[in-house]
Parts: structure tokens; sequence; C-alpha cells
């Protein structure tokens, strides 16, 4: 059966197109994500300790931490995704994006080993930063800075192999801004935001450390 990605003579044996229509995958991916915002969001104002940049924060990391462990993880494990008859919605959320990068239906080895690590070692980190937040803990900084540096890594990564490889693998024009470019620019704005804030939390504990000890001696 043909399918809708780029290039056209993509090897897809066995192809099985999308049960659901794109507003439904949207749809549900949209308010799944806006339930799990609202719920962290009720939950961290519980604290009157929590500030309402770190609630956001919390909320930032819950959602990507999911997205990172479930969508990415169901890519990075579930080889032939494109040929589910099943309707199963992780499999229609990627056949979906695959015509903003045609590289996921055919499983590239880069994009495979990116999202792989990313769902392994980004997924649960980004969980242990809400509970490292809510708690107050010391290496919260180093934990969002780390993961923080780690996602934009991933993301040139994906973005330099796509344009050395001649930017060539979405199906039109609106799925490359739609799928590649908008749904991916989260991943490069906030991780630099929160790169920055963490830099200047750090520095400024290292050098209120530094007059304490001056003061000492």
């Amino acid at each position: 059966m043909s399918h809708p990605y780029t290039p056209r003579d993509l090897n897809l044996e066995d192809y099985v197109p999308n049960f659901l229509s794109q507003s439904t995958i949207l749809a549900v991916y949209g308010i799944a994500s806006l339930l799990v915002v609202f719920l962290i969001w009720v939950l961290s104002g519980r604290s009157s300790k929590i500030s309402k940049i770190d609630r956001w924060l919390m909320c930032w990391w819950a959602f990507t931490g999911l997205t990172h462990l479930i969508l990415e993880g169901y890519f990075a494990f579930s080889p032939e995704f494109y040929k589910d008859k099943s309707g199963c919605y992780l499999a229609e959320v990627w056949k979906e994006y695959s015509k903003g990068d045609s590289r996921y239906a055919a499983r590239d080895a880069g994009v495979v080993a990116v999202e792989g690590l990313t769902a392994v070692l980004e997924g649960p980190a980004s969980l242990l930063a809400v509970i490292a937040i809510a708690k107050g803990k010391s290496y919260s900084y180093i934990l969002q800075l780390a993961i923080s540096l780690g996602q934009l890594y991933g993301t040139a990564v994906y973005f330099i192999t796509s344009y050395l490889e001649g930017d060539k693998f979405a199906a039109s024009p609106y799925y490359y801004y739609a799928y590649y470019v908008a749904a991916n620019a989260s991943w490069v704005v906030i991780p630099s935001l929160i790169c920055i804030r963490c830099w200047k939390k750090i520095c400024s504990a290292v050098q209120l450390q530094g007059q304490k000890k001056t003061k000492v001696r």
C-alpha cells in the first residue's frame, strides 16, 4: 500500500494508514498535555514555599518527562509502528508525525538512537526534577541544567543530521513547519531559558558560599 511520506519510493512494506484523523490525534495529545499541566499546577499550589516560576517549571518537567517516556519511548522500542492495525493511539501519533519527518517511518538509525536515549535518560530525569523542585532539593538546579543541556544536544543532533542529509523529509511545507519546526521549537526555547536561569542560580550560590568562607576566615 502507498504511503504519504517523502521520498515516495520509501519502502514501507505492509504500511497501514491511520485510523484516526489528524484533528483527533492532535486534540487527544493537546487535552492530555493540558490535564498534566493542570494537575501539577493545582498540586504545586498547595505549598506556599514554591514560587510561581517553579510551579511552571514543574508543569514543564512533568509534561516533557511523560512525553519522553511514553511517546518517544514507544517509538524507540516499537520498530514497526507503521504496520499497526489495532488503532493504537501512540502508533497513530508517529504515523502522523512522520509526515513532517519521514525518518521516523523509515526507522533512521540516528533518530532511533536519539529518541531511545532521550526516553531512557531524560524521561525519568525530568520526572525527578518535578520532585526535586517540589521538595526544594539542593541538586534541583544542577539536575535541570543537565537535562536541558541534554535536550538541546539531542535537538541539535536531530536538526543537523536532517540538514546534512538535505532536509527533505517532510511531505509538504505545511507538515515541515507545523510538525518538524513548530513541534520541536519548545525543546529549543524552553531548555535554553532554563539553562540561563540555572546557570545564574548556581553561580550565585557558589559566590555566596565563597563570601561566607571569606567572612569566617
